[in-house]
């Protein structure tokens, strides 16, 4: 049975009214390719975007996009995707690029994003989705990890780049520019080349994708995915969120980050959907509403930062006839938010749990749709083997009982499943154990079947829609030289989920207060990404540890909930980023 018949086997199911038949249709369909005998070759871009899709319907929409600032849209047709992906391809090629190079792309949400993907797909090369938010000192430790064969850059970040290749030394085949700067080659030259592409020849498990997750105890992990398990494993999300071909789907995610990946390319393209992509600098979220009626959207996907701000508005104003599945994950939302969505647009806001290392593990699928419990994300997708552990490695048997979130590996091992933390066989066997992938999370089954997110096993911290390892940040703390020792964990907020707070410890000679918070602030902004700034700093003479010395700092998240269910005021020599207006014209 070849892979094409699973992508059709997922069109026909979403096809399907949401009912127990379809739930057990998904169920024999993922069990037919969990067992499965993969080829040895496969190129989605290839054998499936192109040899199914371009081939059936090259005139239907693709791809819609619109700056939501200028105004400025951009329609292209599968047909004419795989034409702009083709020449990109030709123009990799010209300068010596190769399958098993890498792509570092650092670039916005624009139509390049998705013909360069392509491209890489096509041509078996490993593309490295990278923040437009990243620093150089954040881009100089990933050259140093992992030397760029290309860049593809857009103007902004094209300094950035500059100062990180001369402090790590890079010298990568090509550096690629969205516009014009001396020392780059234009990315619009490529249309000068064929639109016509021999495909790479790719084995199944060829390492496609290397995205940079963030660490609790050190620097970022590579996290290396292969030619089946995003775009196969994809599948999962497709059916999560109930993709259908004639469907516009739109997610609201930057392409440095997993989630583009998930929902911006993968799940829609895989189903021949057409995909959708609003730039913007700052969310408006009047302006992104309209931009989603406009270009009817008829499926949405967002982080649930952004639902809260979405039903600030005034939600009875916009047309929303088109919409018909509403989905989120990231951290479960108040049933007001889910309420008062679903009484504008009739559609139920369905969570979704899964990660970096994978593909849609956890979630509610639409034949979920008026039997979901609020705050639950959801049942296991068919796709996963998934299991709640004990800290002894044994199956929890008691409802409510919270333990570790897995997936076994002894029946089968899940497609969606990434293959390795390149370079980094110690972070493999730190997940890896009694045939089981460890998440890294932690959860509990209620006495009806339904999944609860507990928390973090770790120390990540999820703030809006990023995570933020804390080593990072207490790294670039101590630098300053009033800093001798830092602990960063995540603290409760309604409205990011948590917020990145940092205690500081001070070297001798240097005194707690508002004059030297103020000055850390500034320094933490120098040197990292907006998202990863602590927001509140409290100044205290030690932290919790542990006999062999390490920070406790599950005890330092203990407190800060405690204090947050308790309503306990503001402690001594605890400073808050948002009360410093001298920060106002700085990063927000």
């Amino acid at each position: 049975m070849g892979l094409e018949n699973f992508y059709r086997r997922v069109m026909d199911l979403n096809m399907m009214e949401d009912s127990p038949d379809k739930e057990q249709a998904a169920r024999e369909l993922f069990e037919d390719l969990n067992h499965t005998q993969l080829p040895e070759h496969f190129n989605w871009a290839a054998d499936i975007f192109e040899g199914l899709h371009v081939r059936q319907h090259p005139d239907k929409p693709g791809l819609v996009w619109a700056d939501l600032e200028s105004g400025r849209e951009a329609r292209f047709s599968f047909g004419q995707m795989a034409r702009r992906s083709n020449q990109a391809l030709n123009y990799l090629r010209k300068y010596g690029v190769q399958k098993g190079d890498n792509v570092y792309m650092m670039i916005p949400i624009v139509p390049e994003t998705w013909f360069a993907s392509l491209a890489c797909v096509k041509g078996g090369l490993i593309i490295v989705p990278t923040a437009t938010t990243m620093t150089a000192r954040e881009l100089q430790f990933r050259f140093e990890a992992y030397a760029p064969d290309v860049i593809l850059a857009d103007e902004a970040s094209a300094e950035i780049v500059e100062t990180a290749l001369k402090n790590s030394g890079s010298q990568p085949k090509v550096n690629i520019l969205l516009g014009h700067r001396e020392g780059w080659n234009d990315y619009a030259a490529s249309e000068n080349e064929a639109d016509t592409a021999e495909p790479a020849q790719t084995r199944a498990d060829d390492l496609s994708f290397c995205f940079f997750t963030s660490g609790t105890t050190g620097l970022p992990k590579r996290v290396g995915h292969t030619m089946v398990s995003y775009p196969v494993g994809h599948l999962s999300t497709a059916v999560m969120i109930g993709l259908r071909p004639a469907d516009v789907h739109h997610n609201l995610s930057a392409p440095g980050w997993a989630k583009w990946g998930w929902s911006s390319f993968f799940g829609p393209l895989n189903v021949g959907a057409t995909a959708t992509g609003f730039y913007f600098t700052t969310l408006d979220a009047e302006k992104y509403l309209k931009a989603v009626c406009k270009y009817g959207v008829t499926t949405f996907c967002a982080p649930p930062t952004a639902w809260r701000m979405f039903i600030g508005q005034d939600l009875e104003k916009f047309d929303f006839s088109a919409l018909r599945q509403s989905v989120s994950a990231g951290e479960p939302l108040n049933p007001e938010v889910i309420q008062q969505w679903q009484k504008a647009t009739g559609t139920e806001i369905r969570d979704f749990y899964g990660q970096t290392e994978s593909t849609a593990m956890i979630g509610n699928p639409p034949w979920m749709t008026g039997k979901m419990k609020a705050g639950s994300f959801g049942r296991p997708s068919f796709m996963y083997d998934m299991a709640i552990l004990d800290d002894d490695g044994n199956a929890v048997r008691q409802p409510d009982e919270p333990g570790h979130i897995v997936v076994r590996l002894n029946r089968w091992r899940a497609l969606g499943l990434f293959k390795e933390y390149i370079g980094s066989p110690e972070k493999m066997k730190d997940v890896f154990d009694n045939d089981c992938y460890f998440t890294g999370d932690r959860a509990y089954i209620d006495e009806d079947g339904y999944w609860w997110f507990y928390g973090r096993a770790d120390d990540v911290i999820k703030s809006s829609d990023y995570r933020v390892g804390p080593f990072e940040v207490e790294s670039a703390l101590v630098e300053h030289p009033a800093v001798t020792e830092a602990a960063v964990v995540g603290v409760p907020d309604p409205e990011r989920y948590q917020l990145v707070k940092a205690y500081v410890i001070l070297a001798p000679g240097h005194e707690a207060g508002r004059e030297l918070a103020l000055d850390l602030f500034k320094h933490t902004i120098e040197v990292l990404p907006k998202f990863k700034i602590p927001r509140i700093i409290e100044f205290v003479p030690e932290v919790p540890k542990t006999i062999s010395g390490k920070i406790r700092r599950v005890e330092l998240r203990e407190n800060e909930t405690k204090r947050s269910e308790q309503g306990t005021g503001r402690n001594p020599n605890e400073f808050f980023y948002r009360d410093f207006p001298e920060l106002s014209s700085r990063r927000k």
